[in-house]
């Protein structure tokens, strides 16, 4: 009898997806794979840095949202709960407002959404990669 693949736990979707989430953020404004954290300036290898969430993780609705996770060092990130006042002087008011409000809304992700974000920030940590 032949097995039958098994259903992905959504769990491990998600970590997988914030895995390679996070890599796209880290990578996206780095040079010479050196990026520099929004709220201190501090310049690091990306792979040393964060992707820190103005909002929350918490928030499923701007979890991997692209405006809402930028380049953090770990002090500004962890040490200083994501600095969020120079963050939102980072962001600006309006998209500050705008990601607070899409923050509160409700929203559940289907598996197969998880699996084609999951995709999609392969394929793009792939491109950035090979001109980093």
């Amino acid at each position: 009898m032949a097995k039958v693949a098994k259903k992905p736990l959504r769990k491990n979707l998600i970590k997988e997806l914030d895995t390679v989430f996070s890599q796209f953020i880290r990578l996206r404004y780095a040079k010479n794979e050196i990026a520099e954290c929004v709220t201190c300036g501090k310049k690091d290898h990306w792979k040393k840095l964060q992707a820190g969430h103005f909002m929350s993780r918490a928030n499923y609705s701007t979890r991997w949202d692209e405006d809402n996770c930028q380049v953090q060092c770990m002090g500004c990130n962890v040490f200083k709960q994501g600095e969020q006042y120079k963050y939102s002087l980072y962001l600006g008011n309006k998209l500050s407002e705008e990601l607070y409000i899409k923050s509160k809304q409700i929203v559940k992700f289907a598996d197969v959404e998880l699996i084609d974000m999951i995709d999609y920030y392969k394929q793009q940590v792939n491109v950035l990669l090979k001109f980093s």
